[in-house]
């Protein structure tokens, strides 16, 4: 597979993102559902800390991509549903550099509420090789 992200300014790097990636050759595409801080069990996550859901989410967002024989190299797309983009904002940058050098093109959304009132960040992915 061919891959090519592209950015006619360069900005959207510094925050760990693509304006576009263009694919060619790929032979797999892992349509990932939204992951978030729930345990391995469904259950919620206990804690409000935005840093530590954000870190629970991409580590299950981590554990779909393996089971579909991909890595967070692969993704080419993520869409990010949060209840507090501020928040969020302030701790993403720790993750941003995880995603690198491939940095997938990139969507946030400010959302009233997800599936669980205790979630605040849910991470769903496109993944291709």
């Amino acid at each position: 597979m061919q891959r090519t992200d592209r950015n006619p300014w360069e900005w959207s790097k510094t925050f760990g993102f693509s304006q576009a990636v263009e694919l060619s050759g790929a032979e797999r595409t892992l349509l990932c559902s939204g992951q978030t801080a729930t345990g391995p069990d469904g259950t919620p996550p206990t804690t409000t800390d935005m840093a530590e859901q954000l870190t629970t989410a991409f580590a299950n967002l981590g554990t779909v991509l393996a089971a579909g024989d991909m890595t967070i190299s692969d993704i080419v797309k993520l869409t990010v549903y949060t209840t507090d983009v501020d928040a969020l904002l302030a701790a993403y940058g720790s993750l941003a550099g995880s995603l690198a050098p491939n940095l997938p093109a990139m969507t946030l959304i400010g959302v009233h509420r997800l599936a669980f009132p205790e979630l605040l960040v849910e991470i769903e992915a496109t993944a291709a090789r």
